[in-house]
């Protein structure tokens, strides 16, 4: 399978992802409306969400997956199948420990996230962070199970399996709510219920996939099995890659606490404006850089382990090319069509005018640094596969605190707002400063041609900008809620006509889009 062809095949699964998950949050904003507990609700479940994207998603498959790629490549399958099934043991048991430990410390993960709510709001989040902290243990034996499928090249089971946690949520929306409310019981901890289902269906689909790999781990539960497998060096190698890998991925997580903390002390609706801009900000971030991450990673390890220089530094700079092509003009959109966008897909029900206007504030903070967003994604596995998690560890320390320091100065002018746009400029410096580093140690070699491709793309992007902006400013978004069709068909002529007019203006000054089909 070609690299396009898988890129291709992870991005429309996880289209599928978000296109489910914004089914939700539609649900979720038109049935709940923004209030202290639509508040208390995003503050619990982005609390076990930390935990997965630091143990699960982040330091563990960043050290994972480089290691497991070159045992393949080194040892064959047999020997990725002893670590297999020595990290699935130490893992296991580690995701124990901290899930009880989780349910023990709610109250005081809570007042860390959002000490700000209101006293009912920051009762209900402990409730939840009890009832949904155990899905880390879940979503991390998905990572590690998607970790094996993706070095497998086996990238559709991982890739789909988020949509069950967005179907367990809409029908615990559409059939939990109501029989909450009529037991006498607030409706929204339904979603808790969702949330813990997801996260077993999930888990659980990806048991047959390594079942036919022959990779389904087998779980030591003895002393003597936890000994053996933490006595295997290669395992012990992947622990020493997470520690810098964990304070690395621990510096953006604890960003995003500082931010969740921040907007509890602003006005109330803050974490969910907030919330909903970053649903729709992870639309070109998931189709395009998680699915080249995800993608890129083993291939760059594999090629890392057989020496393959060359191959290395092109597959990144195929990598970068398309996200250059696809996330500039994304990133102009976010900026110029920010309300259509969100009037369209969250003015309903509970969700008014004024919640349209500041979440599209938000929404535009995130168009700031929406290409750093995504470059991100493929300039960090080229430190990872050659096993270097300390730069990208000590760069995102640096914009940790240049992040904080534009907090300060930005968050009294543009309140919540702010919040999204320090993100934004916190990621474009992040990717210039990963990549000056690839090319200064030689890892990665641009290839020719990079001055007049940005050209080409900068000319389209701007066509697609004037259309945009004229669709923005020529209809009232607002007072098209009543005409809900006319406005949904306004919204998809006129993205389908940007794309259209986007890919005919490169065409015409000669971009070849078939060279990046052929990699």
């Amino acid at each position: 399978m070609s690299l396009f062809k898988s890129a291709s095949t992870v991005s429309l699964l996880t289209l599928a992802s978000r296109v489910t998950g914004l089914i939700r949050d539609v649900l979720m904003t038109s049935v709940f409306g923004v209030s202290a507990m639509t508040d208390a609700f995003y503050v619990a479940f982005r609390i076990p969400n930390l935990f997965r994207r630091v143990f699960g998603e982040g330091a563990f498959s960043q050290a994972f997956v480089p290691v497991l790629a070159a045992t393949k490549t080194e040892e064959g399958d047999e020997g990725a199948k002893k670590l297999v099934d020595h990290v699935s043991t130490l893992l296991t048991w580690t995701l124990v420990v901290i899930c009880v430990l989780g349910v023990i410390g709610a109250p005081v993960m809570v007042w860390a996230m959002a000490s700000g709510l209101k006293p009912d709001g920051f009762d209900a989040a402990v409730v939840m962070t009890r009832w949904m902290f155990p899905y880390i243990g879940f979503m991390s034996l998905v990572a590690l199970a998607g970790g094996v499928l993706n070095t497998w090249r086996k990238f559709a089971v991982p890739a789909a399996s988020p949509v069950l946690l967005n179907v367990a949520l809409i029908l615990s929306i559409v059939l939990g709510a109501p029989w909450l409310r009529r037991m006498g019981i607030e409706p929204i901890y339904a979603q808790c219920v969702g949330v813990m289902i997801g996260g077993i269906l999930q888990l659980a689909i990806q048991i047959p996939a390594l079942r036919g790999l022959g990779m389904l781990p087998r779980i030591g539960v003895s002393f003597a099995a936890i000994r053996e497998a933490w006595a295997d060096p290669t395992t012990r190698k992947i622990v020493r890659l997470m520690l810098p890998a964990l304070i690395g991925v621990s510096v953006a997580q604890i960003s995003l606490l500082i931010n969740t903390q921040i907007a509890s002390h602003l006005a109330t609706g803050s974490v969910t404006w907030i919330t909903n801009a970053d649903r729709l900000m992870e639309f070109p971030t998931a189709l395009l850089g998680v699915a080249l991450g995800v993608v890129l990673m083993p291939q760059l390890a594999s090629a890392r382990a057989a020496k393959d220089d060359a191959r290395y530094s092109s597959m990144l700079d195929w990598g970068l090319r398309l996200v250059v092509l696809l996330s500039v003009p994304c990133a102009l959109a976010l900026l110029v069509f920010s309300q259509p966008l969100v009037a369209v897909l969250f003015h309903n029900g509970a969700f008014g005018e004024a919640d349209v206007r500041r979440t599209t504030a938000a929404l535009m903070g995130y168009g700031v640094g929406l290409v750093g967003l995504v470059a991100i994604k493929v300039l960090a596995p080229g430190y990872y596969a050659k096993h270097d998690m300390r730069t990208p560890m000590l760069i995102a320390v640096g914009v940790l605190v240049l992040t904080q320091a534009l907090n300060f100065l930005l968050v009294p002018l543009l309140q919540h707002a702010a919040l999204t746009l320090t993100i934004g400029i916190g990621a474009m410096v992040n990717a210039v400063w990963l990549l000056i580093g690839l090319i200064r140690r030689g890892s990665y070699k641009p290839e020719p041609g990079w001055g007049k491709f940005l050209l080409q793309v900068t000319i389209g992007t701007l066509v697609l900008a004037v259309l945009l902006l004229w669709g923005a400013r020529h209809f009232d978004w607002i007072a098209l809620r009543e005409a809900r069709l006319q406005r949904i068909g306004l919204l998809a002529a006129l993205i389908v006509g940007a794309g259209v007019l986007y890919f005919g203006v490169l065409a015409v000054v000669g971009v070849k889009l078939r060279s990046f089909v052929r990699r």
